[in-house]
């Protein structure tokens, strides 16, 4: 910081949307640009694919040892997700905001929800949506992750995801990848300078007056 009247709280910012509509790349894009801004790691229980590492992409752990993580409270948020076990680590979220540091979450509604129920004035949240359903079921299968069974789960699931945009700050349509980002993007900026998050304006404010 330039300033003490600059420092502030760092902000937990959330990307959500159903698979396929985007949040992926948007992140990886915005973490390429934005080098204030650092990616928040969940633990998983669900197996390692063989372009993940461990300590980047997930923790991944045992179910045994995600349990004991709910049991001490150690999670933020956790969610069942296609039958494996997701959740966010408590303690670097939590240093990070202290510092000042801004953390992004690629996350579902369900963890957002629980984000918001523990720190809701540090929460900002984002909701991708696709063109269409149409183009959604495109993008996922274009990819050839997944297989036949999983992309129907994929687009049961979207419609239940879709249905909960009212809980976000913001909700974009990806009809266009390169305009979505810039428009997050923005947002982040503009979060960023909330009166509520500059620690230091406070006492700046009343040498001048």
């Amino acid at each position: 910081m330039d300033s003490a009247h600059n420092n502030r709280r760092g902000l937990m910012f959330v990307l959500s949307s159903p698979s396929g509509a985007g949040k992926t790349t948007i992140s990886r894009r915005m973490l390429e640009v934005d080098k204030e801004l650092q990616l928040s790691i969940s633990v998983t229980t669900r197996p390692r694919r063989s372009n993940e590492m461990d300590g980047r992409d997930y923790y991944f752990i045992t179910p045994e040892r995600y349990a004991e993580m709910i049991i001490k409270n150690e999670l933020l948020e956790h969610a069942n997700v296609f039958d494996y076990h997701y959740g966010t680590p408590a303690k670097p979220v939590n240093d990070c905001l202290a510092q000042g540091k801004d953390i992004l979450f690629d996350i579902d509604w369900q963890g957002t929800r629980q984000l918001a129920q523990k720190s809701r004035a540090d929460l900002v949240s984002v909701f991708i949506l696709p063109p269409s359903i149409k183009e959604l079921e495109r993008r996922l299968r274009t990819r050839a992750q997944d297989s036949e069974e999983v992309v129907k789960r994929r687009m049961e699931k979207a419609v239940a995801e879709i249905s909960h945009w009212q809980e976000y700050d913001y909700v974009l349509v990806n009809d266009d990848l390169e305009q979505t980002i810039t428009r997050v993007i923005s947002i982040l900026k503009s979060e960023r300078l909330r009166r509520q998050r500059q620690t230091g304006l406070e006492h700046f404010v009343e040498t001048l007056v």
